[in-house]
C-alpha cells in the first residue's frame, strides 16, 4: 500500500525513467494513454513486488525506474507516446526491434503506415531465413547431427571389434568416407538396376520358357540374376544391421526399412505352396517394392532439394488438389448432362466424365474419350481453361520455392565449414574434420 500510495501521488506527476543509463521524464497522462503497455501498467502497480516485475529496479527515494534495456531503441518507444504512431528506420535490425517493441507491450498494429511494408517485408525476410536454417531436410548438418556423429563413433570404442566394425559402417553407409565407399555404393545402384531390369523382362512373353509340363516359367537366367541380387540385398542389409552402433535407430531409418520390405517378400514366397502358384502375386509385388531401392536422393542435391520443397509446399499442393477435385467434379456433370444422349458419344457415364475432365484439367488431353457435341465442346474449352489457371497458379509458388532451396543447397558445404569453424571452441577440431571427412 506504501509504494501503491507513493506511486500515485506524486508531486511532480510525472514518470522518472532510466533506461541504460539514460534519464527520461514522462508525464504521466501521455503513458495512461496506452495501459496495456508496460509503462502504462507501472501506473496500476500498487506493491513493490508488482513494480518490479515490470522493471528492473524501483528506487523509492528518487521515484525512479530502472530498465536495462538499449537507450538507442528507446527513443522510437517515447516518441510513440508522444505520436501514438511507431516508426521503424531501415538501419534497425528488424528482430531487435520487433523484440524491443514486445518487450514495452507495444503491438505491431501501431506501426505506422509509412514504416508497416517495409517492417512487415523485412520481418518475413528474416523469419523465412530462420526457417530456412533450422530446416531438418536440408543437407546442411547441425551441432546436433556433428554431436551426433561423434557418439556414433565413440560407441564404436566401446565395441568389440569396434575399430573393424567403424570401418565397415562407413564403407556401407558413406559413400563419401573414401574410394572404396564410392565403389561400393555404385555397385549397390548397379544391382539394385540390375533388379529392375529382371522385371521389366520378366514382363515379356518372349523371354518367357515351357517347363515339361507345358506351363510357362521365367527364364532361367533371369531367375538366377534375380536370386543373385536378393542374396546381395540381404548380405548388405544384415552386413549394416551387424555393424551399426545402434540398432533400434538403424530399424527406425525410413530408407532401411524400404531395404527391409523389399527382400521379405522373397523369402516369404519360398514359404508358400508353390504347387497353388499362389506366391507369383506376391512376387510381384516384391519386385515393385525393389523399386524403392534406389537411393539416388543421398548423391543428388536435385532430388534432395526436390523433397524439401514438396514438405515445405504442401499447403500449395493440397491447394492444388482441391483445385483439381472440384473441377472434376463440376465439369464432369456437365459433360454427362450435354453428352449421355449423343449416340457417337463414349461419355455415357459419370466415372468416364471423371476420367476425361482428370485429363482435361491437367492439360493432358489423351484423346481416347472427347466430346461430340456442340455444347460438350464449349465445355470443353472452360475446362481446359480453367484447367491452366488452377495449375498455374500454385505451380508458381512451388518453382519458386524449389529454387530457393535449391541454392541453399549449393551453399551447403560453405555453411559446413562456417559451423565447424564456430563450434571450435566448443567442441573438438576432430569432430568437424571427421564430419567432412565421412562427408554431408
Amino acid at each position: 500500500v506504501f509504494f501503491g500510495f507513493y506511486l500515485h501521488n506524486s508531486t511532480n506527476g510525472n514518470l522518472n525513467l532510466n533506461v541504460g543509463g539514460m534519464r527520461k521524464t514522462v508525464e504521466r497522462s501521455l503513458v495512461g494513454r496506452f495501459p496495456q503497455t508496460r509503462l502504462g501498467r507501472l501506473l496500476t502497480c500498487e506493491t513493490e513486488e508488482s513494480i518490479l516485475l515490470l522493471c528492473d529496479d524501483y528506487d523509492v527515494a528518487a521515484k525512479e525506474f530502472y530498465f536495462d534495456r538499449s537507450p538507442k531503441m528507446f527513443c522510437y518507444i517515447l516518441n510513440f507516446y508522444y505520436t501514438k504512431h511507431l516508426h521503424f528506420v531501415e538501419e534497425l535490425c528488424v528482430l531487435s526491434f520487433s523484440q524491443e517493441i514486445d518487450y514495452w507491450g507495444i503491438h505491431e498494429v501501431f506501426i505506422a503506415p509509412c514504416c508497416k511494408y517495409q517492417f512487415h517485408l523485412r520481418k518475413e525476410a528474416f523469419l523465412n531465413t530462420q526457417d530456412d536454417d533450422a530446416d531438418d531436410f536440408t543437407s546442411v548438418p547441425s551441432l546436433q547431427d556433428i554431436l551426433l556423429l561423434q557418439k556414433d563413433m565413440d560407441t564404436f570404442n566401446s565395441m568389440v571389434f569396434g575399430k573393424h566394425r567403424r570401418r565397415v559402417w562407413l564403407l556401407l553407409d558413406n559413400p563419401d568416407y573414401s574410394l572404396r565407399a564410392k565403389v561400393f555404393a555404385f555397385t549397390s545402384i548397379l544391382i539394385v538396376l540390375v533388379s529392375i531390369g529382371t522385371i521389366c523382362v520378366n514382363s515379356l512373353k518372349d523371354f518367357n520358357r515351357l517347363d515339361d509340363r507345358g506351363n510357362e516359367i521365367e527364364d532361367p537366367t533371369v531367375t538366377v540374376l534375380e536370386n543373385f541380387c536378393i542374396i546381395w540385398f540381404t548380405t548388405e542389409f544384415l552386413v549394416r544391421l551387424l555393424v551399426a552402433p545402434q540398432i533400434s535407430r538403424f530399424l527406425q531409418n525410413p530408407l532401411n526399412i524400404i531395404d527391409l520390405i523389399s527382400i521379405l517378400p522373397f523369402y516369404v514366397m519360398l514359404a508358400i505352396d508353390l504347387a497353388l502358384h499362389s506366391g507369383d502375386e506376391f512376387q510381384d509385388i516384391g519386385r515393385v517394392v525393389q523399386l524403392m531401392r534406389i537411393k539416388l536422393a543421398r548423391h543428388s542435391p536435385g532430388l534432395r532439394t526436390l523433397g524439401v520443397t514438396l514438405t515445405h509446399s504442401y499447403h500449395e499442393v493440397g491447394l492444388l488438389l482441391i483445385f483439381l477435385a472440384m473441377g472434376i467434379a463440376i465439369f464432369s456433370v456437365f459433360t454427362f448432362a450435354v453428352e449421355h444422349d449423343v449416340p457417337e458419344s463414349k461419355l455415357h457415364s459419370i466415372p468416364i466424365c471423371w476420367w476425361w475432365a482428370t485429363i482435361t484439367l491437367t492439360t493432358v488431353g489423351y484423346g481416347d474419350v472427347v466430346p461430340i457435341a456442340l455444347s460438350g465442346k464449349l465445355v470443353a474449352t472452360f475446362c481446359i481453361i480453367c484447367g491452366l489457371v488452377a495449375v498455374a497458379l500454385p505451380i508458381t509458388v512451388i518453382f519458386n520455392n524449389f529454387t530457393k532451396y535449391y541454392q541453399r543447397q549449393k551453399q551447403a558445404p560453405e555453411k559446413l565449414s562456417y559451423r565447424c569453424n564456430v563450434f571450435t571452441q566448443d567442441i573438438s577440431v576432430s569432430t568437424c574434420a571427421m564430419h567432412q571427412t565421412f562427408g554431408q
